[in-house]
């Protein structure tokens, strides 16, 4: 009997690691073509400002953002989030994560930040398609003799 309860009791901790392992890898990102500095820089106003959460950490150089605010679903008086911003070749992808609420909420988040990137800074630019390098050319080979002209 005692075997089966540690087995049990072994399988609901595995559940609920499991559990809190897909609850932390949720998050919703998002692509723009507006500059890294101008996204952190509206995701920044736009926590503090328009939401008025708490921001506990930031970096500027890494362009990442924590958080704290509550919400009414959740249990615990306070919850954290972060957002993260990555340049890529031609685009800024946003990262928004809130692991203690359900990921409907990143979106509402993630669309807010996207909102208030065009209404202070317009539509976004366009990403430039990316440029096919040429091919090089081959070098001429300095052991091989010169072209000969037939006619001469």
């Amino acid at each position: 009997m005692r075997a089966l309860s540690n087995v049990v009791g072994l399988g609901l901790g595995a559940l609920m690691l499991l559990g809190a392992a897909g609850q932390a890898a949720a998050r919703s990102e998002a692509e723009t073509s507006y500059t890294r500095e101008q996204t952190f820089s509206a995701a920044l106003r736009y926590l503090r400002v328009d939401l008025g959460y708490e921001v506990t950490e930031k970096d500027p150089d890494a362009a990442y953002l924590l958080f704290s605010f509550s919400a009414p679903e959740l249990e615990q008086k306070s919850a954290h989030g972060s957002i993260e911003v990555v340049q890529g070749e031609r685009t800024v992808r946003v990262f928004v994560n809130l692991p203690q609420l359900p990921s409907y909420h990143e979106d509402v988040l993630k669309r807010g930040l996207l909102q208030k990137l065009r209404a202070e800074y317009g539509e976004p630019p366009k990403a430039e398609p990316r440029k096919k390098p040429e091919p090089e050319k081959p070098a001429p080979d300095e052991k091989s003799p010169p072209p000969v002209d037939p006619d001469a």
